[in-house]
């Protein structure tokens, strides 16, 4: 299936597609995928608040202006080359921390569960990249960061008890 289609059935039945996906065999080429698509979307959603603060707004007072062209190095740099790291060590220790409660899932399972749910939870995290560039920090905007946490971690625990069962 596609996966737009994937991320709407999630959305609704997140173990349903997680158990789809693991169905399929380990696939460490499209868990890799998930991730990259993933980061890749995340450097996109941050592009508005970055011009934001290259224009000067949101920035403190005496404080200096970055220019654009070196914060979003910066942001190519955290989120493809750190951030993959990050979450490929968070996987593996929520693989251990599930075999302490007697999950009986893979590293792959646990891999996949962390990167697809990022994934899924992508359209949240652009509506706040949008408003964090056009709005800045206001209340709605923390309001979507927040309910974007939620989003990825009930995708995030719900397929992770599906892998690890």
């Amino acid at each position: 299936m596609a996966v737009t289609t994937d991320i709407l059935r999630t959305w609704r039945n997140p173990r349903r597609v997680m158990r789809d996906m693991l169905d399929d065999g380990p696939r460490e080429d499209r868990a890799l995928g998930y991730l990259a698509v993933f980061c890749l979307l995340v450097f996109v959603a941050q592009w508005p608040r970055l011009a934001r603060q290259a224009a000067g707004f949101d920035v403190a007072p005496g404080a200096e202006v970055r220019d654009l062209f070196q914060t979003m190095t910066y942001e190519v740099f955290a989120w493809f080359m750190v951030w993959p790291l990050l979450l490929y060590g968070l996987a593996g220790i929520s693989h251990l921390v599930a075999k302490l409660f007697r999950g009986r899932g893979t590293f792959f399972g646990a891999r996949l569960a962390l990167f697809w749910s990022l994934l899924a939870s992508v359209p949240l995290l652009l509506i706040y990249g949008l408003m964090a560039g056009f709005l800045g920090p206001v209340a709605g905007t923390h309001l979507t960061g927040g309910l974007w946490v939620g989003v990825f971690g009930y995708l995030w625990l719900q397929s992770l008890r599906e892998a690890e069962s």
